[in-house]
């Protein structure tokens, strides 16, 4: 899970910032309230774990915030404060739990996964992608155009199954940069010109219409076929 911390006391933060690497999690710290505030409402995140008594933003305001907005992440407040008083007042601020300093990192990191997977329901798995004529099987990696098989590359099969899940939506260098290849930052090459170029060469060539559309400036898209 993607996980976001907020807590200014820097010894804490790195405590629960190691346990959760060495668990498999992708924890991001914010050091004070408004930069966690900023996170909060500008990247998605699995689970936020916050302080209550922060810098600029303190934790009541920042989650009251973030839930006014919309934001339905899941929050665990991590507090000195430990009277009643004070864990009702969180909870109804929007949190989902509220566990009190000092603190079992293991205690922590079950109650974490309790409130995830409250927020997240389980869905039907996809198995198969369909765009017109394209047919993308998920379980045996298949790619068929009018029963014609394709056959891709892993990374050429990665990229369309991403363009294909966000058909309708345009797809951008960056999305692409950071879903597919795993980049978080621009290595100022041309490797997504060149696959998108030999994945057009196999799923549009000779074929009616062409499935991706380049948007000069913007991305990529794919959409459903117009009659």
């Amino acid at each position: 899970m993607k996980i976001l911390i907020v807590e200014d006391d820097s010894t804490v933060a790195q405590y629960i910032n190691k346990g959760l690497k060495e668990s498999g999690h992708t924890p991001e710290v914010a050091n004070d309230g408004k930069q966690g505030l900023l996170l909060a409402t500008t990247n998605k995140y699995d689970v936020i774990i916050l302080d209550r008594m922060l810098p600029y933003v303190d934790g009541i305001t920042l989650l009251s915030t973030i839930r006014g907005s919309g934001n339905k992440t899941p929050a665990v407040i991590l507090s000195a404060k430990n009277k009643v008083e004070d864990k009702v007042k969180g909870l109804r601020s929007g949190a989902d739990d509220y566990m009190t300093k000092p603190f079992a990192f293991e205690e922590l990191l079950a109650r974490i996964e309790i409130v995830a997977s409250r927020q997240s329901p389980a869905t039907p798995s996809v198995t198969e992608i369909v765009l017109g004529e394209l047919k993308l099987d998920l379980i045996n990696r298949r790619v068929t155009r009018n029963d014609t098989v394709i056959d891709l590359q892993s990374k050429e099969f990665k990229l369309l199954e991403f363009l294909l899940k966000n058909k309708g939506k345009i797809v951008t260098r960056t999305m692409l940069l950071e879903k597919v290849w795993e980049y978080n930052f621009d290595p100022q090459t041309n490797v997504i010109d060149v696959h998108i170029s030999r994945l057009r060469n196999k799923i549009d060539k000779g074929f009616s219409y062409q499935i991706i559309e380049t948007i000069r400036g913007a991305g990529y898209l794919v959409s459903e076929p117009t009659a």
